[in-house]
């Protein structure tokens, strides 16, 4: 059967609107076609299907920088994407599956400009010993899709810091992230550009999968309505947080008037049941905040909210001053 090969890009960097089109891609794409799809996302950190968030993210710091937390399809580990990032996806129906050729098109494409490249092994790509592409795979029911990074000129500060594990008392299931020793391709060669790139992957696409008649560029003003509902879908918080596995976290901290320590066991990532112990005086106080914080999202701001609820006595005020600060302030 004859190969069509067509490249898609997204003039969008929202990576909920990338990962609607991308699914849109993948059901879609017909028996005999091969898709190059390329896309960029800004301040974005995507986790797999099966990992939870505050395991891989610190999401406090992140959505304070503007930045976003998006959820793929395709499982794998926690990734740090910005403009300095180029992603690659190929879709096609499972029976064209061949990750050597797939692989040989990224390879092809960083040689060319004059970076020797090689595959892990491990669903990575080297340079020089180092990671700079990390690769998943995602099967539907007669489609496939296999996508990664290409690290180019990556803010590897902002990487080292949202990519931290945020809560370090944690009892999850689900995937946790492997990490890899880093490199971005401009190191190896410092005149290389995202544009560059993207010539270089789309010209080792074609030579492998045929001449594609044109480049279709997709953005939020011209993508289908189904992208645009899907889109709507990556972005809620059902999506991104609802979707993981039940998990213990522990918070602990000492006031001047003694220790509380909250044990939170979580559902569907909303609190499903408290647990407080503490050597404060006011056994009161203690009992009030056990069924306070049940049914909540694990957010600064409806805990610190939930507080405001408690008997405001004068006895109180100074606890309830103390645990407010704290939970405003706490890196979730």
């Amino acid at each position: 059967m004859k190969t069509t090969a067509k490249i898609y890009r997204s003039q969008s960097t929202n990576p909920w609107f990338n990962l609607a089109l991308e699914e849109e891609l993948v059901n879609q794409v017909s028996k005999d076609e091969i898709i190059l799809y390329l896309w960029q996302n800004q301040n974005t950190v995507v986790i797999g299907k099966h990992q939870n968030p505050w395991r891989e993210v610190l999401i406090t710091d992140l959505e304070k920088d503007q930045g976003k937390l998006a959820r793929r399809l395709s499982g794998g580990g926690a990734v740090f994407h910005d403009l300095g990032n180029l992603n690659f996806t190929f879709i096609m129906h499972k029976s064209r599956e061949n990750l050597q050729r797939q692989l040989k098109v990224i390879l092809e494409g960083v040689k060319s400009l004059g970076i020797d490249a090689e595959f892990s092994g491990r669903n990575d790509i080297l340079a020089e010993g180092r990671k700079f592409s990390g690769n998943a795979f995602y099967y539907g029911k007669e489609n496939y899709y296999h996508h990664g990074t290409i690290l180019i000129d990556v803010d590897m500060t902002k990487l080292g810091r949202y990519l931290n594990v945020s809560l370090k008392k944690l009892k999850a299931k689900g995937v946790e992230s492997v990490k890899s020793r880093v490199i971005n391709l401009k190191d190896l060669n410092p005149k290389l550009t995202i544009p560059m790139t993207i010539d270089a992957i789309s010209d080792a696409f074609e030579r492998e999968y045929g001449k594609c008649e044109e480049i279709t560029m997709v953005s939020e003003i011209t993508a289908s309505k189904k992208a645009l509902e899907r889109y709507r879908h990556y972005a809620s918080w059902d999506w991104r947080f609802g979707k993981t596995p039940k998990f213990d976290v522990t918070f602990d901290e000492k006031f001047t008037w003694g220790e509380v320590v909250l044990n939170f066991a979580l559902k569907d990532a909303l609190i499903e049941e408290t647990t407080v112990y503490s050597d404060a005086m006011s056994t009161q106080f203690i009992e009030q905040l056990q069924p306070l914080f049940n049914g909540l999202k694990l957010e600064n701001e409806p805990l610190q909210t939930a507080l405001e609820s408690l008997e405001d006595s004068d006895a109180l005020k100074p606890m309830i001053h103390d645990l407010k600060a704290w939970l405003t302030d706490l890196k979730l």
